[in-house]
């Protein structure tokens, strides 16, 4: 299945006591079918992957793919530390049906390509008939690795079927990339959390790999733009843009919070260090959520913090 369009990666819901919550990533996965995404991606950063035990990882890939159609693409994330890791986790993804298998190789091995070639071989070795996207997230979560090494390890490799580009700025890297490629490579895809996914579509990356909270305003976006209605899609992306921009700051917990607030159960715990969000900021998402009619105007709690102060002061 060729990939295209919008990826979310899944983040991980936790419950109240610190575990991970089957009943909410079902309702996270109803809500991605719902926004007609063409795939989605477990685990990734956005997963607090690093925070998950394997049999955690597992468990939620399995309550994944337990729901997701033939029709909608399945990326499982294998990043690991060490190559026999990574491989166990794609042999067990390849038993439930995944496409594709999506790897990060270690920030530790630095961004030359003889140690990252060496690493990838030992993987393509083990997962002989796997496809693979290959992830290049800036450091310090990734190697860095410039767009002349990723052309040449797609060339060495060609399991490697695509590349997700997240090095800033991802533009220039995505242009090198696509038109370096060897034949064996199918595209690029976005990530960066959708906030630089315009310039990206222009420069003919095939998907992006945004968080899951605002999926459906993707959805449309990308739509938009493959019809040629860009200036539809301009008005979308600017306008998402300033929730994007606290999504950049309260990471997990912003996207726990909207999905609790557009009516999933699901808690805002998570497990990877992350800013709290006190109530000023809460209050300032939640108005970032009515302008783009997600939520109802009429929905507040006890009012906004702002007005809970003048009336303290």
């Amino acid at each position: 299945m060729r990939i295209q369009g919008v990826l979310p990666v899944l983040p991980t819901p936790f419950g109240e006591d610190g575990g991970i919550d089957r009943s909410a990533m079902q309702q996270i996965v109803r809500f991605c079918l719902d926004a007609r995404v063409s795939g989605m991606v477990f685990p990734g950063f956005a997963s607090e992957v690093s925070d998950l035990t394997a049999a955690e990882r597992q468990e939620l890939l399995e309550t994944v793919a337990s729901i997701a159609p033939p029709s909608v693409s399945l990326i499982a994330g294998i990043s690991a530390e060490t190559a026999p890791a990574s491989i166990g986790f794609g042999k067990s993804a390849a038993k439930l049906g995944v496409d594709h298998l999506m790897i990060q190789p270690p920030p530790g091995l630095g961004s030359e390509f003889r140690p990252v070639s060496e690493f990838l071989e030992e993987v393509v070795r083990g997962l002989p008939n796997s496809r693979i996207i290959l992830q290049n997230a800036p450091a310090p979560r990734g190697a860095d690795i410039s767009p002349d090494t990723i052309v040449k390890l797609a060339a060495s490799f060609p399991q490697i079927a695509y590349v997700k580009e997240e090095s800033l700025p991802s533009g220039p890297a995505i242009t090198y990339i696509l038109e370096h490629k060897p034949v064996s490579l199918e595209g690029a895809i976005g990530g960066g959390g959708a906030r630089y996914v315009l310039d990206e579509y222009a420069r003919g990356a095939c998907a992006v790999m945004p968080a899951v909270e605002i999926a459906d305003l993707h959805v449309e976006m990308t739509e938009a733009w493959q019809s040629g209605d860009t200036a539809r899609a301009r008005e979308l992306y600017v306008r998402t843009l300033p929730l994007l921009t606290l999504q950049t700051v309260y990471r997990m917990r912003l996207t726990k919070h909207v999905l609790a607030r557009r009516g999933l159960n699901i808690t805002s715990v998570v497990r990877a260090p992350t800013p709290l969000a006190d109530q000023f900021a809460l209050d300032d998402i939640d108005e970032n959520l009515r302008e783009l009619n997600l939520i109802d105007g009429r929905q507040s709690g006890q009012g906004s913090a702002r007005e809970r102060h003048s009336q303290i002061g």
